[in-house]
């Protein structure tokens, strides 16, 4: 997670030193605001990598869903918004698909859904803290603006103390002396391209909302589990019950039908 970081910390700093793009300066008031959303950020991406260690890529995508769910009642609760029938008809769905999925995950393991669980709960807290310390943060800059790159670069920056703290607690330390896989050119090279990679669906998710809707951009997202369960199962050989199958394929359309659901609801308000 550190050496990921520390690629998009490279990555955006390279290209403001060659003046492709331009980033807000870091401050000690702006990182005083955003430390809180960055502490969450560290913790959803360390949890995410834990759960992936015990559950296949399937589950994690259905589990996911249960992000909604938390989602929206805080929304309810921190923003007073109101959703219509058709959305927690949905978001019902989902938790029971996520129920079902584990019931019949052949290889069910209480830590990874542990982990996922947390990671569910982070990430919405993620998404829902974000939304209130965006305005703070614009309000602590010296343009009273902070783009998507700042962001990036902030987000990325920060975690690297974090992360660097957490190996210390977590004695990697030691582990790292002793691995072979730091002298393998293969590792160095599939961790920085996942570093890139992950750089490059921030950049390109940010990109699609600016052409697009939030609504679109959630959409195109649940449409995108499908095939992304189909691979993780046959790209890993992930042994799966027609009963499994069943549950995954009930939690992708229960996602579908989220999106659209909440695409009706929006569309609803405006009018």
């Amino acid at each position: 997670m550190v050496y990921q970081n520390f690629v998009s910390v490279v990555v955006v700093s390279s290209l403001r030193v060659f003046g492709i793009i331009s980033t807000e300066p870091l401050t000690w008031r702006l990182v005083r605001v955003w430390l809180p959303v960055n502490v969450i950020f560290v913790g959803m991406l360390i949890t995410s990598m834990f759960s992936l260690k015990y559950i296949n890529v399937a589950m994690v995508t259905v589990l996911k869903n249960v992000t909604n769910v938390i989602t929206a009642v805080g929304e309810m609760y921190l923003f007073n918004k109101t959703h219509d029938n058709k959305v927690w008809t949905a978001l019902f769905l989902m938790i029971i698909s996520a129920v079902t999925g584990g019931i019949t995950d052949l290889s069910f393991h209480a830590i990874g859904y542990t982990w996922q669980i947390i990671n569910c709960f982070l990430t919405a807290s993620y998404s829902l803290t974000l939304r209130r310390v965006m305005d703070t943060a614009k309000q602590v800059t010296k343009s009273g603006n902070l783009d998507e790159f700042s962001m990036v670069l902030l987000n990325n920056t920060l975690s690297l103390p974090l992360g660097f703290l957490l190996i210390l607690l977590f004695n990697e330390v030691d582990y790292l002396s002793r691995t072979p896989l730091l002298q393998l050119p293969a590792f160095w090279l599939v961790t920085t391209f996942s570093g890139l990679l992950g750089l490059a669906i921030s950049f390109t998710s940010m990109w699609f909302l600016h052409q697009t809707s939030a609504t679109t951009y959630s959409l195109v997202g649940s449409l995108n589990k499908i095939p992304l369960s189909v691979a993780g199962i046959f790209l890993f050989h992930v042994s799966t019950s027609l009963e499994n199958s069943a549950s995954i394929l009930f939690g992708l359309l229960a996602g579908v039908f989220f999106a659209r659901a909440k695409m009706q609801d929006k569309s609803q308000t405006r009018s």
